[in-house]
């Protein structure tokens, strides 16, 4: 043999324990971390579906909300109109209140209260 052909021969022995050394360290890293690498490939994908349903219940409870607030300014403003129709039969009956002290009769003062009382109620 040759010099060349030895120093041929020594590089290719080289590579072939380099590509043995290299396909036998990923097979050992691929039986090491094939099992871990599953679980947090199972792990990612219940958090996705844990996400998903996370992001609809919050979709959910933001219109519920906006239902409320809703509904809470109906209320407020149903709660406005009796207020103000509650002040003006409040100001109706105090004025016929006051119309009723404001008349004075003679005579009986049960009689005369009957007889205002009458008056107002248009008996």
């Amino acid at each position: 043999m040759t010099g060349g052909w030895k120093f041929l021969s020594v590089g290719l022995a080289a590579v072939l324990l380099l590509a043995a050394g290299a396909g036998l360290g990923a097979w050992l890293a691929a039986r090491q971390y094939r099992p871990q690498l599953d679980a947090a490939n199972a792990a990612h994908g219940r958090c996705l579906a844990a996400r998903g349903n996370l992001e609809e219940l919050a979709k959910e409870q933001g219109a519920k909300l906006g239902e409320l607030a809703n509904q809470a300014e109906q209320r407020q403003a149903k709660a406005a109109l009796a207020v103000a129709d509650a002040q003006q039969q409040a100001g109706q009956h105090y004025a016929a209140a006051q119309r009723v002290q404001q008349e004075r009769t003679a005579g009986d003062q049960c009689a005369a209260a009957e007889a205002v009382i009458d008056k107002e109620l248009g008996l």
